[in-house]
């Protein structure tokens, strides 16, 4: 077998074998196959696509040319989730707590942020002893004995998904939809759940600006799982606007436990564009519980514990308003080296020296967000990685107080910055305030939940 042949092969409009894939993938990741030719097949397929089966065997490739993670020996189905990436996006600490106080196991790999906003990981590290680096025996049988247990990645996970990748990234091939979705699927697999739910973010602050990209990216994801031998869904939701209202490390902890201490979840639903109840729970708030509740209640059915929506819905409404989702997020803290009492008491978690009000300074409706340039304001802040070596802030970020379809007027705060450095406050405030456009009508907002793939 040629590279030279598969190259052509694939210019020339064909469909590879399993053999010829796995050839492919083995021989680039080896080093045997120099990046010119992978180069010219990395083109091959951006132009000329991909099968069903050709993906799914791509994926399974590249999960199989690192470390799989073995969880035969927890009990249950295992179920994972996964998004595709967002701003303020804090659902992993609201979802994996409702499904373990469930009884569902969530056995999850995470990892660092490197952009805008800090990874899952960064976001747990602001609780004062909180270990992601235990060892795989302590993982299963945290998993095992409160259902629910997190660590970072594996270095050796799908390395042939990194090495593509970074071709990919100076060949102008990043977005190929059948790359995308096999570089994030060979992950997915080889973290070894048996059911995964996606949560695939479509707008202006998501990879996928649309919702027909949005939705054909879901449905290779979905396609490959199920063809994979596991149980997929994905939820595409919006992401026009960060989700929720907080942007940034400690901060996001906070709002996911503002969520899972809600005593009347349905309050929250009905809350209308516009109103805001007090400082804790508004349209922000609304918002990210709609998301946690689709997901968690698609988890739910995948991992057995529900037949139908209304029926999964129900009882993960149920696991917030009794508190036992919160108490199983304060337990897997405690599980793993964390201080339980961060989660009962949040202002002992990080807080920024300058809380900054900010206005718009004229009046009218928010009427859109370059939900992008909102993160990249953390970025400023500290909250984010410019470079793999940079530290994080964690206690900087932004409060949003006011979001799409809402009315402000002129000296009305909007929104506060939370930063450690004077200097930066000021350019912070002026991106944040030309992220957002006005109007001077009023217009309703995104639904947060666009469709349901299964």
């Amino acid at each position: 077998m040629r590279m030279y042949d598969l190259i052509m092969k694939k210019r020339n409009g064909g469909a590879h074998t399993e053999e010829e894939i796995r050839f492919i993938v083995e021989g680039f990741t080896k080093g045997e196959i120099p990046d010119y030719q992978m180069s010219a097949w990395l083109m091959a397929v951006y132009y000329n696509g991909m099968t069903k089966e050709e993906t799914t065997q791509l994926t399974i490739s590249m999960a199989d040319s690192g470390d799989r993670l073995d969880l035969s020996a927890i009990e249950g189905i295992k179920v994972d989730k996964h998004s595709t990436g967002g701003v303020g996006d804090k659902t992993t600490f609201i979802v994996a707590p409702i499904l373990a106080s469930l009884g569902v196991p969530i056995a999850k790999m995470s990892g660092r942020g490197l952009g805008h906003t800090g990874g899952t990981i960064d976001k747990l590290e602001s609780i004062d002893g909180f270990n992601v680096s235990i060892p795989e025996d302590e993982f299963i049988n945290n998993v095992n004995s409160i259902k629910l247990s997190l660590v970072g990645q594996t270095g050796n996970l799908a390395p042939a998904d990194k090495k593509i990748y970074a071709l990919r990234d100076v060949t102008a091939t990043v977005d190929s939809l059948p790359l995308i979705a096999s570089s994030i699927m060979s992950k997915k697999l080889a973290a070894g759940a048996d059911v995964i739910v996606l949560d695939v973010k479509c707008g202006s602050g998501a990879f996928m600006k649309n919702p027909d990209d949005a939705k054909a990216l879901a449905k290779t994801m979905v396609d490959i799982g199920n063809m994979a031998g596991r149980k997929t869904y994905a939820i595409i939701t919006d992401m026009n606007e960060p989700l929720g209202c907080k942007v940034g490390n400690a901060l996001e902890v906070v709002e996911a436990v503002q969520v899972l201490g809600i005593k009347n979840v349905q309050s929250v639903l009905d809350i209308k564009q516009g109103l805001l109840e007090d400082d804790n729970f508004g349209y922000g708030i609304k918002r990210l519980l709609e998301v946690s509740l689709y997901l968690a209640s698609y988890m739910l059915i995948g991992g057995g514990g529900a037949d139908d929506f209304e029926e999964a819905k129900r009882k993960c409404i149920e696991a917030i308003e009794s508190g036992l989702a919160l108490k199983k997020l304060a337990e897997f803290v405690e599980a793993q080296g964390g201080n339980k009492e961060y989660i009962y008491d949040v202002d002992k978690l990080p807080k920024a020296k300058y809380i900054v009000p900010v206005s718009f300074g004229k009046e009218g409706y928010i009427a859109s967000c370059n939900t992008s340039e909102v993160g990249m304001v953390s970025l400023i802040l500290g909250g984010g990685r410019a470079t793999k070596e940079s530290e994080i802030d964690l206690a900087v970020g932004i409060d949003i107080r006011k979001h799409i379809g809402d009315k402000v007027s002129s000296d009305e705060v909007f929104a506060y910055i939370h930063s450690n450095n004077e200097s930066v406050i000021e350019e912070a405030r002026k991106r944040l305030l030309g992220a957002y456009t006005l109007s001077d009508k009023k217009q309703a907002a995104e639904a947060v939940i666009k469709d349901v793939i299964k």
